[in-house]
């Protein structure tokens, strides 16, 4: 998971990790697991470990930064480590406000709906479409961004946000802590692939009271 979560971005090259304590915890595991896992990451070249300092994770020559290096989820407190829980896969059409600003060449695609977690609180409710021409298959996972790239051949290369107030879908589970209406952060976001086409249009719910949109740069 740690390491997967390193490749999606959720963690930027540079950045320090949690400490294995919090981390041990978060993902409900003795401090002796986890400590393995961070030395098997770091024979890998993920992480690296400097005296008196931490543990970071290290950047590596030539890799293809991912977008959620610079926009993503954060707990109020900061960081998190991102989980997802999938709750629903269907064919629907695109909202028509969502494809306002450019056309994709699909007007159809899979639905994927999903509640975000970090450090396993819900924070996020989310509804996401990509075209129809690719296949879900069994590694379709959490990890969306690098199931992209190693299972349907492209990644995600440059996206468009908006950011306002919505009120929060009647199909939101009662985990995230929000009745329905609710006001909540919300996110409409388009995201073209390395050949510019547009590959994922989606639209998020946050939580504001457990997590808050956070974009750096570089």
């Amino acid at each position: 998971m740690l390491g997967r979560e390193i490749l999606a971005g959720h963690w930027r090259a540079g950045e320090r990790i949690p400490t294995e304590s919090v981390l041990a915890a978060s993902l409900g595991v003795a401090v002796g697991t986890l400590r393995k896992a961070v030395a098997e990451l770091e024979q890998r070249g993920m992480l690296e470990r400097r005296q008196g300092s931490g543990t970071y994770v290290r950047a590596r020559a030539g890799r293809v930064k991912n977008i959620y290096e610079f926009f993503r989820l954060e707990l109020l407190q900061g960081g998190g480590l991102p989980t997802a829980q999938i709750l629903a896969v269907d064919a629907a059409p695109l909202p028509k406000a969502l494809i306002a600003h450019e056309q994709p060449s699909w007007r159809s695609g899979w639905r994927i709906r999903r509640l975000r977690a970090l450090n396993g609180t819900p924070v996020a409710l989310e509804e996401i479409w990509i075209d129809q021409r690719h296949a879900l298959t069994p590694a379709f996972s959490e990890a969306l961004y690098q199931f992209y790239k190693e299972q349907l051949g492209f990644w995600i290369a440059r996206v468009q946000d908006q950011i306002s107030v919505d009120a929060l879908p009647a199909w939101a589970p009662a985990e995230l802590g929000l009745q329905a209406g609710a006001a909540c952060t919300y996110i409409e976001r388009q995201a073209w692939s390395n050949s510019q086409v547009v590959e994922e249009v989606s639209r998020t719910w946050v939580h504001p009271q457990r997590a808050r949109y956070c974009a750096r740069w570089p």
